[in-house]
């Protein structure tokens, strides 16, 4: 049996994946492809939060066992499934809280060996955290495709850089500067 997972940035519309994941794999598997598709760092201990459909905290999986919780290896995606988990917020770096959300969108008929990316959107994580924006993420009235033409006429700022205006401005303080510097110097 296969399962569905979408995993997304919290707060960005920008960006999923989507990924048909083995019932028998283990969150060890699922973390390994996470790490090798998002380029996740690798020297970070990372963190499996639990979540169920109440959005109560199930369990938290780690590398190496947490007092009452099994490690990541130990755990198949099955059993969470089997115990009412249906989200993961998914700490790929603990230390710096920097996360992504795993979310059960149900059996898939697909059977896959490993974790399979089959639907992706946007670019890496890490380019979010370097300023990148989506379209879909920026506010309604920044949304504007190239060649758009504007429909508030407050947005013309162009007034500034009128090129008939600037030209006269700056021929009388040219001889103006000029004069100054040749009257001191020569006499």
């Amino acid at each position: 049996m296969s399962y569905k997972f979408r995993v997304t940035l919290k707060g960005i519309k920008g960006f999923f994946r989507v990924y048909l994941v083995n019932g028998s794999n283990s969150l060890y598997i699922f973390h390994k492809q996470l790490h090798r598709d998002l380029e996740f760092p690798q020297d970070q201990p990372i963190l499996f939060k639990a979540f169920d459909e109440k959005g109560f905290v199930a369990g938290r999986f780690a590398l190496t066992p947490l007092p009452g919780n099994k490690a990541v290896d130990e755990v198949s995606v099955a059993q969470t499934v089997k115990e009412g988990i249906v989200c993961f917020e998914y700490f790929y770096d603990v230390i710096s809280k920097k996360s992504v959300i795993i979310t059960l969108e149900g059996e898939s008929p697909v059977n896959v060996s490993s974790p399979e990316c089959i639907e992706s959107k946007g670019p890496l994580p890490i380019e979010f955290e370097n300023g990148y924006v989506a379209f879909e993420d920026l506010p309604d009235d920044k949304r504007k495709l190239p060649g758009e033409d504007s429909f508030d006429d407050d947005d013309d700022d162009d007034e500034d850089f009128d090129d008939d205006d600037s030209e006269e401005g700056d021929e009388d303080d040219g001889d103006e500067e000029s004069e100054e510097i040749v009257d001191e110097s020569e006499l």
